[in-house]
């Protein structure tokens, strides 16, 4: 399997700017005249959203060969190296995988009962009735109990790519509800990991009472008691301590259902795949708690954290660094999680960027545009630490990963070669 080929461009009129990508997929393909792609990924930001039908169409006559795409609209796209945020513009990586090795689905063509997956791509629509049971209801339909991908983020329609004319599978259009993506079987072999961007700014706690949204009591004591002794606000003044309050978050441990790799909230800049970050979202010194973003059960861990440019740039570093370490140093068994291969033995490989068949990146609106400091930056940072991969992906409004609904985090998924 040689790298997948991608192209992007970006023009005012979505006819050149098709045209554009169709040149250089060619290109690329004349090269590797033995790949034969099959399955599209397709990602657009929202200027050519009223034109998706079209953009679709025109790529679907140039690349017959392609007989299923999936993805969707952001208000950025990602690709190598380069952002396109707020510009007209478009992506499209071509993947060359067994057609008995994915199914394409979307909430109206669902995944065929008969179908193996291992993983899943998924892209949702951001008012998608109860969310978050889709996305648990999908990771549970899969052998790795892992899905990764986005929510679309789209000032204009909110559309995604479904489409499959395989004899195995036909269906789809473009649609706009519920979650849509590609299923993929236990023979497609990828990593995926998370980076959230935040550090650990004191001791891990327990929650020892809480009621919905509410953390009552960590450790025993009042929350709020245990938020002002963390961040250290005895003695300040009351406006620089809520200040204090405002830029920080918390990180929250699932503890149901608790998968088989690790889940603890560790204060050592980067957390594990089963905690979220969330934002505090009030103080109630009646009962001295705490209200956050989210659901919290008595028994599951609680950090406060702080996200910061500095933070986010280490921690997309760590991961690109941990998929690349992996690669160079082990065998790698089917797996889609990086940290799950160190107990691999080791064995001779090829250099990891010839291992990587391709990548997708997905991030979150609020890391894009000038957030990293340079616009490419975040972008520049994949490049340099993980390699010259083939790469796409969008800025979302919500990043999806194992079960998880998740916000401000990165999603890197890097699929291997045979």
């Amino acid at each position: 399997m040689a790298p997948f080929p991608y192209a992007h461009a970006t023009h005012p009129q979505w006819q050149i700017a098709t045209e554009l990508v169709l040149v250089q997929l060619r290109a690329q393909m004349a090269q590797n005249t033995a790949a034969k792609p099959t399955l599209g990924l397709l990602y657009i930001t929202d200027h050519f959203a009223s034109c998706a039908q079209e953009i679709l169409a025109y790529l679907q006559v140039d690349l017959s060969l392609v007989s299923d795409w999936c993805g969707t609209v952001g208000v950025g796209i990602a690709v190598n190296n380069v952002q396109y945020w707020d510009e007209p513009a478009l992506a499209v990586m071509l993947l060359d995988l067994p057609r008995d090795q994915y199914r394409v689905f979307s909430d109206e063509a669902p995944l065929p009962p008969d179908f193996e997956a291992h993983t899943a791509l998924v892209h949702a629509s951001g008012d998608a009735p109860d969310l978050n049971g889709l996305i648990e209801a999908m990771a549970a339909r899969t052998g790795a109990g892992y899905v990764f991908g986005g929510v679309t983020s789209s000032r204009s329609a909110d559309l995604q790519f479904a489409i499959s004319t395989s004899e195995q599978n036909r269906m789809g259009g473009i649609v706009s509800r519920g979650l849509s993506g590609v299923a993929l079987g236990p023979d497609i072999a990828l990593m995926s990991e998370i980076t959230q961007g935040c550090i650990p700014i004191a001791p891990v706690r327990q929650i020892t009472a809480a009621e919905r949204n509410m953390v009552l009591q960590l450790d025993g004591e009042p929350a709020l008691d245990a938020l002002v002794s963390d961040l250290e606000l005895v003695g300040h003044p009351p406006h620089e301590a809520l200040e204090v309050v405002r830029t920080t978050l918390v990180g929250l441990q699932r503890c149901e259902n608790p998968p088989a790799q690790d889940t603890t909230v560790r204060p050592t800049g980067n957390f594990g795949d089963n905690v979220v970050v969330r934002h505090i979202v009030g103080l109630d010194p009646q009962r001295s708690g705490i209200l956050v973003s989210d659901l919290v059960t008595a028994g599951s861990e609680l950090v406060f954290c702080r996200r910061d440019m500095q933070s986010a740039r280490a921690d997309l570093t760590r991961i690109c660094a941990e998929i690349r370490e992996e690669l160079e140093s082990q065998e790698l068994p089917l797996t889609t999680n990086a940290r799950a291969l160190r107990a691999a033995a080791t064995a001779s490989v090829r250099p990891a960027v010839q291992r990587m068949a391709g990548a997708l990146y997905i991030s979150c609106t609020g890391r894009g545009g000038p957030y990293f400091g340079d616009p490419n930056t975040e972008l520049q940072i994949i490049r340099r630490v993980l390699g010259d991969v083939p790469l796409v992906g969008f800025f979302a409004a919500g990043e999806i990963a194992r079960t998880h609904l998740y916000g401000y985090t990165g999603i890197l998924t890097v699929f291997l070669m045979n």
